[in-house]
């Protein structure tokens, strides 16, 4: 069933797009000749494609602000009599069975602004092509199915030494008119989208890497000259990669160079181009002094995401835009598999799942909501979200986890054995999971398909005589308008038993009723899969009353809400052996203490036992178990009359009771990790960590010369963790030196785009700012709205603050912005107006208000992602 749409949309120019209406190509394009000339005022595109029919029908190419200036078909020229050309669209009817056909184009990367095809930033020519920006350089069937083998000729001014493409360097060579020339071959089919070309003056930086199969591949990262030297992790991060991919998936590197190039201006994190990977600066230049510790940690995931991508999205595609989840999905999971290497595992998944409840789980709770595998869009840049990345993702990680490690890898060998080199759909990777492992995933198809999270929920009983424990659990999914009524999905349900008393992990053994599967026997971790509306399971051989662990480790996407009393939650907190489970046991107290009123008390006992001790053990792990749910994850939980203010003072209030009731351990803790000479590894990486989280708790708790405490950590510091978390404590707690460490971090660092990202970071994220203060901060001279990186630093940092956004400035503030970006970049415009999103869950008169700000809005914008989104967030009123 399809999702109804807003009328405003169904107008010729917001065309609706359904996964129902899939047809294969007609042609398909077994090469491209393409030859790009850059000019300062212009760039002239010249392309030869060699076509075969599959289908009957016409042949249709896709293009957008493009001067067409000539086009010939099998050596004929054409005129306007022969073929149809739209707004978007080249059709040429009754076209041949074998077509070679010669295009010429005039294209004005100077004037793009959208940041989407071949653009101009700064002084680079770049390209972004995933999803529909090849469309913006040249006339081409643009879509994923459509794989060619391209060969690639780039003619520039000398002032523009960089030439780069996808593939194989062949030829370079001079030009009169001191230009100059390269080609480059791609032996490997592609889509369009995986296109990439950059044409600017960059410095290299070299590396090799010889692959399992013996391929001695060369290694270039690509950056202005003064980034050189911030490139040496992300090197390291891509050499780490490679073997990682070898060992745990068996894929080789195929190509004989890897190249990375770091561009400021880029809409997304990064783009896996085969062979070329385009990177946001912020994903690829990494230095302590600049880059705080867990933006170094993104540099390396968002390497390896971006490698990963050559197998699960590369050699493998997409057949369709509905398929994103497909490659973005495993890839993440692959990524996440990745980063548990080089963290604590427990961290590692805290951070995912935290990054999931927060920002996916609001959106399946919002207006926003789709399947991880939508069934119709209207604009595919509107689908790049937490749901198809991080959901499917999840989906992923349930399937490997079912299938444990060999059987899993069977699957996926057997999934890259069968669809090398092809453009598929989700049920081809669940079909190669399910026939290499020899294990049936196939019920797990719905997941993709069903938007909306599952809540599971549940109670025990023990009975002493029978010496059993029976836990029954049922679950339902929240049914979405104009989608059919949920079904029962699988949900994997790890679970372990602890004995009351003693606090010891018991052996499980266990009968599943109301299920065909008995579970595993005799296994102290255990996961069954929940896949009916309920299920019940008894263990057997319990000898003394447990306190049962649930969803270990994560098993399921799903929200869950079990008869635990909150003493239970503390028992937890204390004895799970589940670094992932601790975590979650401290914030489901305190959900119940913020949203239901529950009394602190327990919360606050618990984690003064567990604290000191996790700490030492594992620094890192101890500052998430300090992690109180932001105000934005805690507002998501609320589905109506939501008072900002409310949650605020609550918010606030456990961190000032916490900070109190260890008030005479944050000095001790504080003077135990002494700032010594930076080592990039995990172990230190979370004694900052926990330096920064100690320092805000013994300010809030007014432990005297806690301020002091942070002006000699900002003076003495070693990196750029230690002297931003001052800083922020020194902002945010209005310290009397605060506006000079302000001043001071400024001229340290204004010369630094990353680092000055975090001076604008640190006063719009300021809990006591105003919006007031985040407009000034977008006027100021180093504020840019060409680079989207400066804009999220004041735009991201301010929605932390619902207080101050959901104000009538506040609101405005987020509609202005999306109305200025409409046209100059819709794709960025687009995100910022998601953060109003849940609007319809305010008390009145907020709620009004909001709806009539938004509304102001219709007319205002015109672009297909801004109308879309702006459609889809007020249908939820």
């Amino acid at each position: 069933m399809n999702i109804a749409v807003n009328p405003e949309l169904n107008e010729a120019t917001h065309p609706v797009v359904y996964l129902k209406d899939y047809t294969p190509p007609n042609f398909q394009v077994s090469s491209i000749d393409l030859t790009i000339q850059v000019f300062d005022d212009e760039t002239l595109v010249q392309s030869k494609l060699v076509m075969q029919r599959e289908h009957e029908g016409d042949l249709v190419l896709y293009g957008r602000d493009l001067e067409l200036i000539s086009i010939r078909l099998n050596d004929t020229d054409l005129g306007e009599q022969d073929y149809e050309l739209g707004k978007e669209k080249l059709k040429i009817t009754n076209a041949p069975d074998q077509v070679e056909l010669a295009i010429q184009v005039r294209i004005h990367p100077e004037k793009n602004t959208q940041l989407e095809g071949l653009y101009k930033a700064g002084n680079l020519f770049v390209t972004q092509n995933e999803p529909e920006g090849f469309r913006k350089i040249t006339f081409f069937p643009d879509r994923p199915d459509i794989l060619t083998v391209f060969t690639t000729r780039i003619e520039a001014d000398k002032k523009y030494p960089t030439l780069l493409a996808n593939g194989n360097l062949v030829e370079k060579g001079e030009l009169s008119d001191n230009r100059h020339f390269a080609i480059w071959h791609d032996p490997t089919k592609k889509p369009s989208y995986l296109f990439a070309a950059v044409i600017g003056d960059l410095a290299v930086l070299k590396d090799s890497f010889t692959t399992m199969e013996g391929r001695h591949v060369s290694l270039e990262i690509y950056a202005l000259a003064q980034d050189l030297p911030k490139c040496h992790v992300a090197m390291q991060a891509l050499k780490d990669s490679m073997k990682w991919d070898e060992d745990v998936y068996g894929r080789a590197y195929d190509l004989d160079n890897y190249m990375i190039v770091a561009v400021s201006q880029f809409n997304m994190g990064a783009m896996e181009n085969k062979g070329l990977n385009i990177f946001n600066t912020v994903c690829v230049l990494a230095d302590p002094e600049i880059t705080s510790d867990p933006a170094m940690f993104y540099v390396k995931s968002t390497i390896a995401h971006e490698y990963f991508h050559n197998w699960t999205g590369n050699r493998i595609t997409c057949r369709d835009w509905f398929q994103l989840c497909l490659k973005e999905g495993f890839t993440v999971f692959r990524d996440q598999s990745f980063s548990e290497t080089l963290q604590s595992p427990a961290v590692q998944r805290i951070d995912d799942v935290s990054s999931l409840k927060s920002v996916q789980f609001a959106e399946d709770a919002g207006p926003l909501s789709h399947p991880p595998r939508p069934d119709h869009f209207v604009e595919i840049n509107n689908f790049y979200t937490a749901t198809v990345y991080d959901k499917g993702a999840e989906i992923a990680r349930m399937m490997a986890n079912l299938l444990g490690p060999e059987k899993f890898r069977q699957g996926t060998d057997e999934y890259f054995r069968r669809h090398d080199g092809e453009a598929v759909t989700v049920e081809d990777l669940v079909n190669s999971l399910s026939d290499g492992s020899g294990v049936d995933l196939r019920n797990f198809l719905p997941w993709y398909s069903q938007p909306g999270t599952p809540c599971v929920k549940g109670s025990g009983s023990y009975d002493a005589d029978a010496k059993t424990y029976t836990l029954t659990l049922s679950q339902r999914t929240a049914k979405r308008h104009n989608y059919p009524e949920p079904q029962p999905l699988p949900i994997p349900v790890g679970v372990a038993l602890f004995d009351k008393e003693t606090g010891e992990q018991l052996t499980l053994n266990s009968t599943v009723l109301k299920q065909s599967e008995v579970a595993e026997n005799n296994v102290k971790d255990g996961i069954f899969v929940l896949d009916q509306a309920e299920q019940t399971v008894v263990f057997e051989q319990v000898n003394a009353e447990p306190v049962v662990s649930l969803l270990r480790n994560f098993s399921a996407p799903v929200l869950l809400d079990f008869s635990y009393s909150d003493e239970d939650l503390a028992f937890l907190l204390e004895h799970e052996t589940n670094g992932f489970n601790q975590w979650q046991a401290a914030q489901m107290l305190l959900e119940r203490i913020l949203l239901q009123d529950h009394d602190p008390a327990v919360y606050l006992n618990a984690i003064a036992k567990a604290l000191p001790q996790v700490a030492k053990a594992d620094a890192l792990l101890a500052t998430r178990l300090l992690d109180i749910p932001s105000e934005n994850y805690l507002a998501s939980r609320i589905d109506q009359d939501y008072d900002p203010v409310d949650v605020h003072k609550k918010r606030d209030a456990i961190l000032k009771a916490l900070a109190d009731r260890l008030k005479d351990y944050w000095t001790e803790a504080y003077q135990s990790l002494p700032i010594v000479a930076f080592k990039d590894n995990s172990v230190e990486m979370g004694k900052r960590a926990y330096r920064n989280m100690v320092l805000g708790f013994a300010i809030r708790a007014g432990v005297e010369g806690a301020l002091d405490w942070a002006s000699e950590q900002y003076d003495n510091a070693v990196c750029m963790t230690e002297r931003l978390g001052a800083l922020r404590h020194l902002v945010w707690h209005k310290a009397n030196n605060a506006q000079d460490k302000l001043d001071d971090f400024y001229k340290r660092f204004k010369h630094e785009d990353l680092a000055l990202d975090q001076w604008f970071a640190v006063q719009a994220g300021n809990p006591e700012g105003s919006v007031q203060v985040a407009r000034e901060l977008m006027q100021h001279q180093d504020f840019d709205w060409g680079t989207p990186n400066r804009i999220r630093s004041v735009t991201g940092n301010f929605s932390g603050n619902p207080v101050l956004v959901w104000t009538t400035e506040g609101m405005k503030f987020y509609t202005e912005i999306a109305k200025r970006l409409d046209q100059q970049n819709p794709v960025l415009g687009s995100r910022i107006l998601q953060f109003l999103s849940r609007w319809y869950t305010l008390k009145e008169p907020l709620r009004s208000e909001a709806k009539d700000i938004l509304q102001g809005l219709k007319g205002e914008v015109n672009s297909t992602s801004v109308c879309e989104t702006l459609n889809n967030v007020l249908k939820a009123g």
